[in-house]
């Protein structure tokens, strides 16, 4: 380009070359974060893609082995289409082609690609419900419904195949049913405005559905009715990687928990909150420091694996015995089979979310080239679970762009007994699509935080309800058209749905829908919805024990004692026994030192995970992975039995993922942590005596002190709090990741925070490198280094200046 002149640059040949290189790099680095790939030998050959229309004989060819499940394009048709696209590039015409495709591929142009939220479908659906007409709606749903010239979706291409007789309206069941199989998207306080999440919550609430808090946590004044009997409680409560305000008392205050393995159209990818939009509230929200961004990593912290999202689900059941536990995947092929694993998991719900699903806070590379149209990961998880008698055991949800009863119906069909409906019940409420999310200017105060912008949020949860009641009477209507009676009885029968005969286009005609609307064989006594409880193993745990031993503390605060010897099947401690504090107390928990209990042996994974304020649990011998993992308040100290022979300082005596979205709490180990140690930590202090690799990454607040070596990447994506590390090997500065941080000298109060720290370790672990730090401070304290986030530094000096 720059021998052609093509390219107005002054830069040199290197310089060209060099921001060629660092652009491929940064893209292919982005590709293997997001797939988990670590180096370029393992991405080479990999072929990490599913092919989207293209004929199965030139896969087979070209990309042996890939997945290509809705057949399409052959040899021949790819030809004809480059050809057709040089023509109309290079043909001789008296107009020259020299302006650029308008584009509108994120956002609709009048002369750009077509979308079906566009001006027309937008102001229909808002005036049907703002008024409550339902013929308005009906002219909405038949311009989303009918994609015959313009083709969006691949259930558009799908039509109804009758093999019932219809039924008179009145015998299908009522919309009031229906309604309860709704559910909003996880759309995080922070993300939209606190208007449009609560008029969310309220709407749902009144038609007995649920809505969801999304990763930022919820606000407590939202747990109190208001005064008109309406509730602004958000039913789902989602955990994602950031753990965003996800404490017991937050867990506690759900119906369902939502598990965020990956979001619809980003997976693999995290997400960040720009510093701007982090005010007070959404700081005390998230437990975090306002102006200071946030980071929500990629989910592989604590589900590395099935176990580990086992173990997830069982620290969750233990955290709210009432709760479904739901977990959230991304439609992709092979999701069948890890929603096999899922519901083996033990998971109550398992959601699969479409490609075209939370795209408001997403890049566009991600939204354009990365997940799947929900209908082909509901129609193979569906299938999969009916193969391996599993089906029974879950419910399974869909969501991703679902606007009208039509989708509901196809849903439902390919296997869904539920739904989430987000950006719909967005518009109805206001949003207009601007598609400004990230920017914190929404003219209609959907998407911003900014105090002004938001008294421009004129949506009502009336317009919301009427939303979902509309949805639910076109369901209603469909299923008296099929013969349909109730919803259960319509779930994952495909074959009432088949490929729509009027397809005229070239390249549509050729998909091929044979793999989509498979049945699956349903052996006898199966359902093909669910029709049973998860057995999640509550029955036999050490908890019950501790509640007993603990009804005194429980009725009256009075301070109780006991000793409990433990073994590594003994797993989550502490967990159910917040949750009973946490519904009599609320997030005030009890008072220091209430409850008082020591444990003598090997804990399994998770322990005190999510304990809450008044626990104080001692335990002399090891523990497993997860040590701490969203703790609410709790104290816990951890040592080696004094037979031991081990050096404590020298040996790991807790697991990996200590800490992981701790908001609040103590933690005291006489020995080594493995890796990830205190991984989106926000709010705890911890004492240790050496970690891992990975440590205090992406950590937003409270305080870590290290008193020995840490392994590699220390402090990655670390935006809040501060450590000190005790640089007895002086290799400290070679293993942190200075991307974020400052390596700064102690200053005098961290002098005194260290010194008080120091003294509690001692007197709870009897540690002898404390005391030998401590005796020796005036020498010792110089082989501190202070990890201090650049961006909380700024923060505070700031509001230092301002006081």
């Amino acid at each position: 380009m720059k021998e052609q002149n093509t390219l107005d640059t002054e830069l040199t040949w290197p310089e060209l070359s060099k921001n060629y290189v660092k652009a491929v790099n940064n893209g292919l680095l982005k590709i293997f974060s997001k797939m988990g790939i670590s180096t370029l030998q393992s991405y080479h050959g990999a072929q990490i893609f599913e092919v989207l229309g293209i004929d199965k004989s030139v896969v087979d060819k070209f990309f042996c082995g890939a997945v290509s499940r809705i057949g399409g394009m052959t040899l021949d048709d790819l030809a004809k289409e480059a050809l057709s696209k040089h023509w109309r590039g290079f043909e001789k015409s008296r107009t020259p082609q020299n302006l650029l495709p308008e584009g509108g591929i994120y956002q609709w142009k009048r002369r750009g690609e077509g979308h079906l939220w566009n001006p027309d479908t937008i102001h229909l659906l808002q005036q049907a419900c703002r008024t409550g007409d339902y013929a308005t709606y009906k002219k909405y749903a038949q311009k989303i419904n009918e994609q015959k010239e313009h083709m969006f979706t691949l259930r558009g291409l799908l039509d109804f195949a009758k093999h019932r007789n219809s039924i008179p309206l009145e015998q299908v069941e009522p919309a009031s049913e229906i309604l309860k199989r709704f559910a909003t998207g996880a759309m995080s306080f922070g993300s939209i405005s606190h208007e449009a999440h609560s008029t969310l919550a309220i709407a749902m609430n009144r038609i007995g559905a649920k809505s969801n808090t999304g990763e930022g946590g919820e606000d407590e004044l939202r747990y109190q009715p208001l005064p008109n009997g309406d509730s602004m409680r958000s039913a789902i409560k989602q955990v994602a990687s950031a753990r965003f305000g996800v404490t017991s008392n937050y867990l506690t205050q759900a119906d369902e928990l939502q598990i965020k393995m990956a979001q619809g159209a980003k997976p693999g990818e995290g997400g960040q909150l720009p510093g701007p939009k982090v005010d007070a509230w959404i700081a005390k929200t998230r437990h975090s420091t306002p102006g200071v961004g946030l980071i929500s990593p990629p989910p592989h912290h604590d589900i590395y694996s099935i176990e580990d999202l086992a173990q997830l689900i069982f620290d969750l059941k233990n955290a709210n015995r009432q709760a479904r536990i739901n977990v959230k995947l991304v439609s992709k092929a092979g999701v069948g089979t890890i929603a096999a694993g899922v519901a083996k998991a033990h998971a109550d719900v398992i959601l699969i979310a479409g490609f075209d699903g939370g795209t408001g806070a997403s890049p566009i590379s991600s939204i354009k080239h990365a997940g799947l149209p929900w209908e082909l990961g509901l129609a193979e998880a569906h299938q999969t679970l009916v193969k391996n008698k599993l089906r029974s055991r879950v419910v399974l949800q869909a969501d991703g762009q679902v606007k009208t009863g039509r989708d509901i119906i196809i849903a439902t069909l390919l296997g869904a007994e539920e739904w989430g409906v987000s950006t719909a019940a967005l518009v109805a409420g206001g949003c207009i699509m601007m598609r400004k999310c990230h920017l914190n200017t929404c003219p209609v105060g959907v998407a911003t935080q900014d105090p002004e912008l938001r008294k421009l949020f004129s949506g009502k949860p009336e317009d919301i309800v009427n939303l979902f009641t509309f949805l639910a009477e076109e369901v209603r209507e469909t299923m008296a058209y099929l013969g349909f009676r109730t919803i259960n009885e319509m779930v994952g029968r495909a074959q009432f749905l088949k490929k729509r005969e009027n397809i005229n286009h070239w390249k549509a005609k050729k998909i091929d829908f044979a793999d989509i609307l498979h049945v699956e064989r349903n052996e006898p006594g199966q359902s093909l919805y669910n029709t049973e409880e998860q057995d999640h193993g509550m029955a036999m745990i050490l908890d019950w024990g501790l509640l007993k031993q603990s009804k005194l503390a429980l009725d009256s605060k009075t301070p109780v004692f006991g000793t409990f010897k433990v073994k590594n099947t003994d797993r989550t401690i502490g967990t159910m026994l917040s949750n009973e504090i946490s519904k009599l107390y609320g997030s005030e928990g009890l008072p220091d030192n209430t409850i008082n209990f020591k444990f003598e042996g090997s804990a399994g994974q998770s322990f005190g995970a999510f304990s809450t304020k008044g626990l104080s649990f001692e335990l002399q011998g090891e523990a497993n992975d997860y040590v701490g993992k969203g703790l609410s308040g709790a104290q816990l100290a951890i040592y080696p039995v004094a037979e031991s022979a081990l050096v404590p300082e020298d040996n790991i005596i807790i697991g990996n993922v200590a800490l992981f979205g701790a908001t609040s709490g103590h933690l005291f180990v006489n020995g080594q942590a493995g890796e990830r140690f205190a991984v989106r930590n926000s709010g705890a202090t911890a004492v240790v005596e050496g970690v891992g690799d990975h440590g205090c990454e992406y950590m937003t607040g409270g305080r870590a002190l290290i008193l020995g070596a840490t392994g590699r990447n220390f402090a990655a994506g670390m935006s809040g709090g501060i450590a000190w590390i005790y640089d007895i090997n002086e290799d400290f500065r070679e293993n942190c990741n200075q991307e974020m941080v400052d390596l700064d000298p102690l200053e005098s109060e961290d002098e005194t925070a260290i010194i008080a720290l120091l003294k509690r370790h001692i007197l709870l672990t009897n540690s002898r490198r404390a005391d030998f730090i401590l005796q020796n401070w005036s020498r010792e304290k110089n082989k501190f280094i202070k990890v201090f986030p650049r961006e909380y530094k700024n923060v505070i000096r700031q509001k230092l200046v301002e006081a």
